[in-house]
């Protein structure tokens, strides 16, 4: 005959537990875990969202007006080869190319190719406002590009003038923007975004007319 002994056990303590009173608050999860949650108040736009500002139309206009010739030239083109044999512009064009060093089809493909990459170029400029900082795209006297970008931690101060915006950095030197075609726009984001992250804004008074 076997005998079985039965032992009892009693259960494992569990760690980590604090005891509180039936009729007691419950801990604060803070008290658990020693911490305090802490949330970001400042504005801070989503890394997708991007404000584009672009170059006024004074400085579109030269590119604009080279454009418009370009296509006012490749319309004369076009109505000459496919137009009345009879016609001035059929002489002057069609006939005229057979005594030309250089056709009347290929220059005009030489201009408008010109006359767009014109057009690209000149809205080059402008400035981009992200959430991660300021980025300022300007055009050198030669035609070439010129891209400049701070973090939000590198600008220090915001000078605003009306629809102008200067960065003072980090390092003590100053940034002014490029012209933009919604001034105004672009100053008051700024100063909003900027205000929000800690920035110091200076908000200088309207130009006066003289």
């Amino acid at each position: 005959m076997v005998v079985r002994s039965v032992v009892s056990q009693s259960p494992p303590e569990l760690p980590g537990m604090i005891e509180t009173a039936d009729d007691g608050d419950r801990p604060s999860i803070t008290d658990v875990n020693g911490t305090v949650a802490r949330f970001e108040m400042a504005y801070s736009p989503d890394k997708p969202e991007r404000f584009a500002f672009g170059p006024p139309l004074s400085q579109r206009i030269g590119s604009l007006l080279y454009m418009s010739f370009a296509l006012i030239l490749a319309g004369a083109v076009l109505l000459a080869y496919n137009g009345s044999s009879n016609s001035r512009l059929f002489t002057w064009i069609v006939e005229g190319d057979r005594h030309r060093p250089f056709g009347s089809i290929p220059l005009t493909i030489i201009v408008f190719c010109s006359a767009l990459a014109t057009v690209v170029r000149a809205s080059l400029r402008g400035v981009i406002v992200t959430g991660d900082g300021v980025e300022a795209r300007y055009l050198l006297p030669m035609g070439v590009p010129r891209i400049r970008k701070w973090n939000w931690a590198q600008i220090d101060r915001l000078v605003i003038a009306d629809d102008d915006v200067m960065l003072e950095l980090w390092n003590g030197t100053y940034e002014h923007l490029p012209k933009v075609r919604d001034g105004k726009k672009l100053a008051d984001l700024l100063e909003r975004i900027g205000g929000a992250r800690g920035r110091t804004i200076t908000r200088l008074g309207a130009k006066r007319a003289a």
